[in-house]
């Protein structure tokens, strides 16, 4: 897929690229006075919620199409773009016919292709810019079908949103960053504009700072924030937004670093990092020979190839090592568990040659 490099014209090509406003439209005199304020502070994109459906019915499920004139007014008197979200093929019709300049597809409906293509079909032939978040559950090709849809209907000012990723376990996020998901996004398509959003990945206001930091060090395209002239009495997720004001102070803030930085003095590490990772290798291949020996032994003793008692003692082992020599239990957890999961398979294979040769 080919991008095109211009998400919007007019716009200076610097990062972040910042789409800002409040959660919901929720009155026009609440989007106006938040539109103006971040117009006076430099923002050109404003964003508003104008379709809400909740998890559970029965809250404010957004004003609906009548918003979408004050996002016209928006327009008129602010010179800012315009930007809402997408779910279906009338908000689509709607968005269309009042001016919207750009639109997004939430997290739930990318999770679901026949609503994405749906939405592709409709925007046929149009070439307005559409920005993608991640589907709910952390699963990149559904991340990437989703902007192949968009794609193959002529849309190519594509972009994608990270928003994180919903998880059972409990959390300071209020949906997990899993930032390895975008950064595998991103070197698989280079040129796709990706953009963090903040609000909806920490779910406080306090957190959006240092997720938007983060963010720019990994050298995302822009961020999307949410923001409201009083947050404390929005209708809709009040806790994550925050006003005008503190947008800018949080911009002013941030540290942008030069992506054509010198790349000279990182070679030598870069040269032990290749051969660190090629050590590592062989000892994995080295783990999973003795790996097989187990399982022909296994086999030979007619043994269970899952052995539960003696993989909880290696992982409790091996976590409390990882914290004594300064790494994350969670990452020596997970490489176990991907370690293991290889292991058994291997053994597995072994049981079946055997099954078939005894046929």
């Amino acid at each position: 897929m080919e991008f095109s490099s211009i998400l919007l014209p007019g716009i200076e090509d610097k990062r972040p690229f910042v789409i800002s406003g409040p959660c919901s439209a929720e009155t026009e005199e609440q989007v106006m006075a938040t539109a103006i304020d971040l117009a006076n502070r430099g923002i050109k994109v404003f964003r508003a919620g104008v379709w809400k459906p909740r998890t559970k019915p029965g809250g404010f499920e957004g004003v609906g199409s009548p918003a979408l004139k004050w996002l016209q007014r928006v327009k008129r008197e602010t010179g800012m773009y315009t930007a809402v979200e997408v779910a279906t093929e009338k908000h689509v019709y709607e968005a269309l016919k009042y001016g919207v300049d750009m639109l997004w597809i939430g997290a739930r409906t990318t999770a679901n292709p026949f609503a994405v293509q749906e939405i592709a079909d409709t925007l046929r032939g149009t070439d307005i810019p559409v920005l993608i978040k991640n589907p709910v559950n952390p699963d990149l090709e559904l991340w990437i079908g989703a902007l192949e849809r968009l794609y193959n209907v002529g849309i190519t000012r594509l972009g994608a949103i990270h928003r994180g990723f919903s998880s059972s376990d409990k959390s300071i996020y209020r949906n997990m960053p899993q930032w390895h998901i975008p950064i595998e996004l991103q070197r698989r398509f280079p040129e796709l504009p990706v953009i963090c959003d903040p609000s909806h990945m920490g779910g406080r206001r306090d957190m959006i700072f240092k997720l938007s930091q983060q963010a720019m060090d990994l050298n995302f395209y822009g961020l999307i924030i949410e923001s409201h002239c009083t947050p404390d009495e929005a209708w809709s997720d009040k806790d994550q937004q925050i006003t005008p004001k503190t947008l800018a102070e949080i911009l002013s803030s941030l540290v942008i670093r030069e992506k054509g930085q010198t790349t000279e003095d990182l070679s030598a590490l870069r040269q032990q990092i290749d051969e660190i990772d090629n050590q590592m290798l062989e000892l994995l291949s080295k783990r999973m020979r003795v790996s097989r020996e187990i399982g022909q032994y296994k086999l030979e003793h007619d043994m269970a190839v899952l052995q539960t008692r003696r993989y909880d003692d290696i992982l409790t082992d091996r976590a409390r090592q990882a914290s004594r020599l300064g790494m994350s239990e969670e990452f020596v957890v997970k490489i176990l568990e991907a370690t293991h999961e290889e292991s058994v398979r291997q053994q597995l294979e072994i049981m079946e040659k055997a099954g078939k040769n005894n046929r």
